[in-house]
């Protein structure tokens, strides 16, 4: 219902960039988050329910191609999940610091965002595209179909 407070509980330090980043994207209030004994306390305030339609980012790209083609593979998994495995070559930069991090990307590069199952990517280039970028697609389906080596640094 309109107006409701969402609670969620999460332990994951990016939960809170990736929340607010979804809340904007359905249109929500992200209000803020509290961090108790490790535990993060994200509240989110519901929209009316018209706008709940999540917007989906236009341009993906199919897993199996990413390799095939010239451009920077950009992973917006978090630093741990980059660690235990991924795409040779793929350029780590965890969503919760993305919009920091913005300068190290170039806006003339094809750029292949890719996160565990699509949702983060999508976010991801969304945010991307309002920056300028304009040669972003979200690689679907995500890291969890992936069947080529993996490079692990851990």
């Amino acid at each position: 219902m309109d107006g409701q407070i969402l609670e969620v509980l999460a332990t994951d330090k990016g939960s809170k960039a990736d929340l607010a980043a979804w809340a904007e994207t359905v249109g929500h209030q992200y209000i803020g988050t509290v961090e108790e004994e490790n535990v993060l306390k994200h509240y989110i305030r519901k929209c009316s329910n018209d706008m709940l339609d999540e917007k989906t980012f236009e341009h993906t790209i199919e897993l199996e191609q990413v390799t095939k083609r010239g451009g920077l593979i950009l992973d917006v998994r978090e630093e741990v999940e980059f660690a235990f495995g991924h795409i040779e070559g793929a350029k780590s930069i965890p969503m919760g610091e993305l919009e920091a991090r913005l300068s190290e990307l170039d806006k003339e590069q094809e750029i292949y965002i890719i996160c565990r199952t699509g949702k983060r990517s999508d976010l991801a280039a969304q945010r991307l595209s309002a920056h300028g970028f304009a040669k972003v697609y979200n690689v679907l389906p995500g890291m969890t179909s992936w069947k080529g080596t993996l490079i692990k640094n851990i």
